[in-house]
């Protein structure tokens, strides 16, 4: 039930951040869901692949390189989901970074409603 709530939460996000940002376009509801989805799986699988891989290059950067790796993951979702689309690399680290805070924030809000 908590990953279905946190997969709403991220869809609406994902609308919202697309009505903001005029290089972020996504076509529906059922786009925003699976856009969603597919960053969920993307972070789960693709994400720690890409981090590995990438060590040293992230260890030289004090960690700023994780930013690019959101920015890849982004760009994935894009060509996976075919009503999303970024313009651009601006585009897509900005909607990375408050798409990011955003969880954080409000999945720490969700995690402390069930304390």
């Amino acid at each position: 039930m908590r990953f279905i709530i946190k997969l709403l939460i991220t869809a609406a996000l994902v609308m919202g951040l697309a009505e903001i940002l005029p290089g972020i376009g996504i076509t529906n509801y059922v786009s925003a869901i699976l856009v969603a989805l597919t960053l969920s799986i993307l972070n789960f699988i693709v994400k720690p692949i890409l981090v590995i891989l990438t060590l040293p290059i992230t260890i030289v950067t004090l960690g700023i390189f994780l930013l690019f790796i959101n920015v890849i993951i982004i760009y994935l979702a894009d060509w996976f989901v075919s009503g999303f689309t970024v313009t651009s690399l601006f585009w897509a680290f900005i909607f990375s970074l408050l798409l990011a805070a955003a969880r954080s924030f409000l999945f720490k809000l969700l995690d402390k409603e069930d304390n």
